[in-house]
């Protein structure tokens, strides 16, 4: 069974409790006591993932999000019991498996000089502006083309990306990425495959430029569970 030090992890709430665990059959959950009310904080969230990370280094794990929580511990076991079958298909399919979550974002005005150099319409149109001889829509249809201009070589780039890295993957689920982001994709990477994987991502980031890339991982298998 699992040991985990009471010292180094913790669970949730102004008083974090230790953690223990709750078994049935070959199945175990870590859990520990948490506030009624529970309106989880960051040290929270930071401090559940620490707990996940250092599970995989034991085995595999199905994680929950933060801030699942059951009434007692015999719910936990029901649970476990009455989903045996599932949850065992599901530690099948991600044995040996971790999350590696990956998210690209490009400089915007670096990215608008490449769309200026390279399209003849956008360095027309963006001259007349500067000029103050272009048409009153000149503006408006610069900013269409250049918005036009990015989704099509952001695209174009995504794909390349997740194409580049699919053959050391078991499974991809890709996000609609926020902000800056124009990409948010986790891979299910086999220990098999992590060498390889990590290797052919590192070459890619090499050919983009720093802060093009940003790898979280290995983490549990998150979006795979």
């Amino acid at each position: 069974m699992l040991v985990l030090s009471a010292g180094q992890f913790s669970g949730v709430g102004p008083s974090p409790a230790r953690l223990r665990t709750v078994s049935a059959g070959p199945l175990c959950a870590v859990v520990s006591d948490a506030p009624g009310e529970l309106p989880l904080e960051q040290r929270d969230i930071d401090a559940d993932q620490e707990v996940q990370k250092r599970l995989i280094t034991d085995g595999t794990v199905l994680p929950l999000r933060s801030g699942c929580t059951a009434p007692d511990d015999e719910a936990v076991r029901s649970a476990l019991e009455a989903r045996a079958d599932e949850f065992a298909d599901l530690l099948g399919r991600l044995e040996g498996c971790v999350e590696y979550n990956l998210k690209a974002s490009q400089d915007e005005e670096m990215l608008l000089r490449e769309i200026l150099s390279q399209s003849e319409a956008a360095r027309r149109l963006d001259g007349q502006v500067r000029e103050g001889t272009a048409d009153p829509d000149a503006a408006p249809r610069l900013g269409e083309l250049v918005t036009v201009e990015t989704r099509a070589r952001q695209e174009a780039l995504a794909s390349g990306v997740i194409e580049a890295l699919r053959p050391f993957a078991r499974e991809i689920s890709s996000v609609q990425p926020d902000g800056t982001d124009f990409l948010n994709v986790s891979f299910l990477v086999g220990e098999e495959q992590d060498e390889l994987f990590l290797a052919t991502e590192l070459s890619l980031a090499h050919q983009m430029g720093e802060g093009f890339f940003r790898l979280d991982g290995p983490l549990p298998p998150y979006s795979f569970s």
